[in-house]
């Protein structure tokens, strides 16, 4: 990597529940993935507190040794009600879910099917089942039909996709996936973004686009609409057996420390009675879609709480940042590692404020009218 490519990190801290500090300055922040702001919830803390001092920070072994708590139990127990899930299996983060499931089904399809824009959990996941992976067109039913299509003797595909693709809010098309795969195969999920968040109760992607579980092993992690931290498995009780024998990713693994896992107990508990704070995320949502939409943006119109602008050129890059520190907002220009092209998302939390929405619009639809 060239000097002038050198990755270096921006420490951002906190400083209220929406804020910032940034170069002294206290900004909003429309940044990360805590869309109920649970990680800054009292009840949640007080459950972490409570859970560090009845069991300590880590158990310091794997779960099938020494490592076992009666805290981790209670969490699964808590998200198998939420999700009404067959059975939960909890692991150290989220990014480790689809491979610990991967692991656990390695050798047991002819060929993989990813989505092209995948996240990379996923593409990991892909290289540990043993088979013949393929990338089909995002999100493109069509193109994922004429791959199967041309499967022979003793075919038995696996489909992995994202639910909520965290670029832009977009969902995959279960349904229609679900009518594509074949008796023998199965969907690997990646939920990350979905559990939690989409659909009536939050049960996620699955619910959203109301498709059976049966032929599903879905992802996901606490750290987002939760606010805590930890990956969670949602499949049949075979898959759970296979993964507690054949995943080396759990089996030789330290579980997430007791205090996170006491902290997502009491989150699965808010989230499954609060359904004021569901209202507000989806009403703050649309109150910023209509406003940029008004404004002339052209952004989509997906089930998740966030906005991607349009790809812009280097030099309005450049302006929009600074019309955004005008207004008090940090910019949350996305850049991942060396990619070529970075771009402008924006995440909606149920606990911005009207003023702090407005303002957000406002800048925008002050940026595009002199862009024109």
């Amino acid at each position: 990597m060239k000097a002038s490519q050198k990755i270096s990190f921006t420490p951002l801290p906190s400083a209220g529940t929406n804020e910032v500090l940034f170069k002294g300055r206290k900004l909003v922040h429309f940044s990360g993935c805590d869309y109920f702001r649970l990680s800054q919830d009292a009840r949640v803390a007080a459950a972490a507190k409570k859970a560090l001092t009845q069991t300590g920070l880590n158990v310091a072994a794997s779960r099938l040794t020494t490592g076992d708590r009666a805290i981790y139990h209670e969490l699964e127990t808590g998200l198998q009600k939420f999700f009404r899930s067959e059975a939960v299996l909890i692991v150290a983060d989220g990014y480790l879910a689809p491979l610990a499931a991967a692991q656990a089904l390695a050798g047991e399809f002819s060929h993989a099917f990813i989505d092209e824009k995948a996240h990379g959990a996923l593409l990991d996941a892909a290289n540990l089942l043993g088979c013949s992976v393929q990338k089909f067109l995002h999100r493109d039913p069509a193109d994922l039909r004429k791959k199967i299509s041309r499967g022979g003797k003793n075919f038995r595909p696996v489909i992995l996709t994202d639910g909520l693709f965290s670029a832009d809010g977009s969902i995959a098309p279960l349904r229609q996936y679900m009518k594509l795969l074949p008796r023998k195969g199965i969907i690997l999920l990646d939920d990350a973004h979905g559990v939690g968040l989409l659909g009536a109760n939050g049960r996620g992607t699955i619910e959203l686009e109301q498709v059976d579980r049966k032929r599903m092993v879905q992802c996901g992690t606490l750290s987002k609409a939760f606010g805590a931290f930890g990956g969670i498995i949602l499949s049949s009780n075979e898959v759970r057996e296979k993964i507690l024998t054949r995943s080396r990713s759990f089996v030789g693994a330290t579980p997430l420390p007791p205090p996170l896992a006491g902290a997502a107990v009491a989150a699965v508990k808010i989230l499954s009675t609060d359904k004021a704070r569901r209202k507000r995320l989806q009403s703050n949502t649309l109150l910023v879609r209509n406003l940029l939409e008004k404004a002339g943006w052209k952004v989509a119109n997906t089930p998740g709480p966030i906005v991607r602008l349009p790809d812009l050129s280097p030099t309005d890059e450049a302006r929009l940042k600074k019309v955004l520190l005008a207004a008090g907002i940090y910019p949350p220009f996305l850049k991942y590692g060396a990619v070529a092209r970075g771009y402008f998302r924006f995440i909606i939390s149920s606990e911005h404020s009207a003023a702090q929405l407005k303002n957000l619009a406002g800048a925008l639809a002050g940026f595009i009218s002199t862009s024109r």
